[in-house]
């Protein structure tokens, strides 16, 4: 897809993000004798290695084909993230008679909440523009770049010679073999935010975070949402407690999940998709006015001569080892790319670990990364670490402790007790192994559970660390609380007693 496609429709927020993100007058200079680093991608990996590696001093180039600041800021976190924030004000409006509050969303105004994401990716993106970069004092080149071989990468008939190479082209979106899948117009999310008006009925393929986000978020808004996912519920991946949490409170969105799906077809029909699978053994036929695939990604590989320089890859993306260095020794990559993590804050640590290892000989290992990540759903689900599944496979036994909100007082204030901290530790210590949080917060929360793994802090700590009341970060304190009451066994307590009777 052509990055012109996402600059859709023409108007005022689009042509500001485009003066920023690719400048139709831009000018590429003239390229130095010889780079410490060429970065291809100006995604999220690709920016931070770039600016840190230039703010230490390197002479850096930045080669971008598209939009720089990549899927985050112009068809990922930045969009996505701006309609949840639109929806959720819809959802306050309809649960406000709860609260005393008399309120009416007769008239949601699906233009006006796109446009409103336009103007704030807009507003966002100067952070990522090639004349931010320039004034870090990054060479900024536009066009396709490709390696001609170890040393020198062309860029449009441009030779720029490294010491080191970056790659950083992230993935998009990949559609899976559906039949029918072909004949119809469909939207990723490299076009969803491209919309103008709100689909009446809108399918979504695949019930992982982008399909489950953008399912709630378009049913809160006034679409009917048919999701359709492969496997049993939502959310594959996570804790299942915590999946059936979010597809109770997407069936009360309206959201019609179609689970277990089996013989998916796509048919054209008068110009629009038409749905069918079996779901539980009952057929579905579904008119749709929109389809969106939110399942599958593939690396941007293509067209880097990647063969040439001896760089490794395959259908997931760019081989590399712990230091984030390829087949070729000379080249590294972060980010989407090689990252089975595909999250912003990810690609941004490991860039860090790039400019440490690329330019001063250093040895940071992506393995030693504590990578957190949450879906921005309402309730939120955010995760750190291990799944109980995962220490069992490698053999360790965990103690599990489980705080519901329904039991913390903020989250019953704010009518918000469908959710829980979850907290794994490794058998009889505690040693935090991982953690799941379920509120509409969850994101916000976590971090303190991976500030605790990172530090190797453990429950006990958390547990007599003051927390303010009323808050739902009581949870995690009451989780410690929960950790040191098993530490009183029948034999501390006794002997408790007995000097307690002594003293008296």
């Amino acid at each position: 897809m052509s990055y012109l496609s996402i600059l859709q429709p023409h108007g005022p927020f689009n042509e500001e993000l485009e003066a920023n993100v690719h400048p139709r007058q831009w000018q590429n200079p003239t390229p130095k004798s010889r780079y410490n680093l060429v970065v291809i991608g100006a995604g999220t990996a690709g920016l931070v290695t770039a600016a840190g590696a230039a703010g230490l001093g390197a002479k850096v180039a930045l080669v971008e084909r598209g939009l720089m600041g990549g899927d985050c800021l112009n068809v990922g976190c930045v969009p996505s993230k701006a309609i949840i924030a639109a929806a959720r004000a819809a959802a306050s409006v309809r649960t406000a008679a709860e609260f005393g509050v008399q309120a009416s969303t007769d008239a949601i105004d699906f233009t006006a909440v796109m446009e409103r994401m336009r103007r704030l990716r807009a507003k966002i993106s100067p952070n990522d523009s090639a004349r931010r970069f320039q004034e870090l004092g990054v060479d900024v080149f536009f066009g396709q770049g490709q390696f001609v071989d170890s040393k020198t990468l062309d860029v449009d008939g441009q030779k720029l010679s490294f010491k080191r190479a970056v790659i950083a082209t992230g993935a998009r979106a990949a559609a899976p073999p559906i039949p029918g899948l072909d004949s119809v117009d469909y939207l990723t999310n490299e076009s969803l935010f491209s919309l103008t008006e709100l689909p009446q009925r809108l399918g979504i393929i695949g019930a992982g975070p982008i399909g489950c986000e953008m399912a709630q978020a378009f049913a809160r808004l006034g679409s009917q949402v048919f999701l359709v996912e492969t496997e049993h519920g939502i959310l594959p991946r996570e804790d299942r407690e915590a999946a059936e949490i979010v597809q109770r409170a997407l069936a009360n969105d309206s959201v019609i999940l179609l689970c277990c799906g089996k013989q998916l077809q796509i048919k054209s029909e008068k110009g629009k998709p038409r749905l069918t699978v079996e779901s539980h053994g009952q057929a579905y036929h579904e008119a749709l006015d929109q389809l969106l695939v939110a399942v599958g990604r593939e690396p941007n590989v293509e067209d880097l001569n990647l063969e040439i320089v001896g760089v490794e890859h395959d259908q997931k993306g760019v081989q590399v080892n712990d230091f984030l260095q390829t087949t070729n020794p000379r080249i590294y990559a972060a980010g989407d790319i090689c990252s089975p993590y595909q999250f912003t804050h990810t690609a941004d640590f490991m860039a860090r670990i790039v400019i440490q290892n690329a330019l001063f000989m250093g040895r940071a290992k992506q393995s030693k990364l504590t990578i957190p990540w949450c879906t921005y759903t309402s309730p939120e689900v955010a995760h750190v670490g291990m799944y109980e599944k995962d220490a069992k496979e490698k053999g360790m036994e965990v103690d599990t402790f489980v705080q519901p909100l329904q039991d913390v007082d903020r989250a019953i204030l704010e009518g918000e007790e469908a959710g829980f901290a979850k907290v794994h530790l490794k058998r009889g210590t505690d040693q935090i192994l991982g953690a799941t949080i379920v509120a509409q917060h969850a994101g916000e929360l976590i971090s303190e559970i991976t500030l605790a793994i990172t530090a190797g802090v453990g429950l006990k700590k958390i547990g007599s660390t003051i927390h303010p009341y009323p808050t739902q970060a009581e949870a995690i304190r009451k989780l410690g609380d929960q950790y040191n009451k098993t530490r009183l066994t029948p034999l501390v307590k006794k002997l408790m007693e007995k000097w307690l009777t002594w003293t008296r």
